[in-house]
């Protein structure tokens, strides 16, 4: 079946969203570690930001620039299709940060149709600290050939499989996940949080926070790869491919990938609950030092 199609405004690409000043506390970055059962002691105590939490201060202008681009009824149908983290330096507690973003571009598909967000953040003094390309995909609808900008390619080569991974990260999501990630995100969103509001919206149940996910990813990396230090780590990119339950096990293999920009080296991975792929695509980069 044909996914209605939409109208979507293409004035709405480029356009920044009202900057958001964000002051980082130990306390918040710690709250953030223990909602994503991050094992790394420096994030448990808050004196730097674990990558992931980097969405945090960006998060109110991510819808927002989305919905400049996508028509506001379509909220509901909102999922995140991609996340990509550019990391110029790690978040530190005392840091005020200003966030900003803007839709850069649009295409529909027979299943759905996507915009892709732009969002940079900024110290006060303007010191770039992180650039993320957001992927929002409206579920059923389609919004035509599109225009504008596609975000940066990290697809995962097949022929990796072919070698042994270089690390294998196992990890339970626990019950109570969503309600301890929701307020330490600052992400509200009901299918996270209320079994019927979920189930209405076509999904199985309460479904967990795909950033929440990635964060386990993300430690994963530091820990395998990067002796727990997030000061190496320049990118961290994934596809949500499927929605991942409380009360699953993830499984996450990271497979050697060469050389990055500046001598930092690559790693595709992929996460999987049983055989069943929830992430895909997945892309760290980790410098030497």
């Amino acid at each position: 079946m044909t996914a209605p199609t939409v109208e979507f405004d293409a004035t709405g690409l480029g356009e920044w969203t009202d900057e958001e000043r964000f002051e980082v506390t130990a306390e918040r970055i710690a709250q953030y570690a223990e909602a994503t059962n991050d094992p790394i002691e420096r994030h448990r105590r808050g004196e730097i930001a674990p990558p992931v939490f980097a969405v945090v201060p960006v998060f109110m202008s991510m819808a927002p620039a989305a919905l400049s681009v996508a028509p506001v009824e379509l909220l509901m149908k909102l999922v995140h299709g991609e996340q990509d983290f550019h990391f110029h330096r790690p978040i530190y507690p005392g840091d005020t940060l200003v966030a900003r973003a803007k839709p850069v571009g649009y295409v529909g598909r027979d299943n759905g149709s996507t915009v892709v967000v732009y969002a940079e953040t900024r110290t006060d003094a303007g010191e770039l600290v992180n650039e993320q390309w957001l992927t929002a995909f409206f579920r059923k609808v389609d919004a035509g050939p599109g225009q504008g900008e596609h975000a940066p390619e990290h697809r995962f080569d097949e022929a990796l499989r072919q070698q042994n991974p270089a690390a294998v990260v196992k990890a339970h999501i626990d019950a109570d996940q969503t309600f301890r990630y929701s307020p330490a995100s600052g992400d509200p969103m009901p299918i996270h949080l209320d079994d019927e509001i979920a189930r209405m919206s076509g999904l199985p149940g309460i479904i967990n926070h795909g950033l929440c996910t990635m964060a386990f990813t993300s430690w994963a990396a530091l820990t395998e790869l990067a002796g727990g230090r997030v000061e190496r780590l320049r990118r961290l990119a994934v596809r949500f491919a499927k929605p991942v339950l409380p009360e699953q096990d993830i499984e996450t293999r990271f497979w050697s990938a060469g050389a990055a920009v500046d001598g930092a080296k690559a790693y595709a991975y992929e996460t999987t609950v049983g055989d069943e792929l929830v992430i895909k695509d997945g892309l760290a980069v980790i410098a030497n030092s």
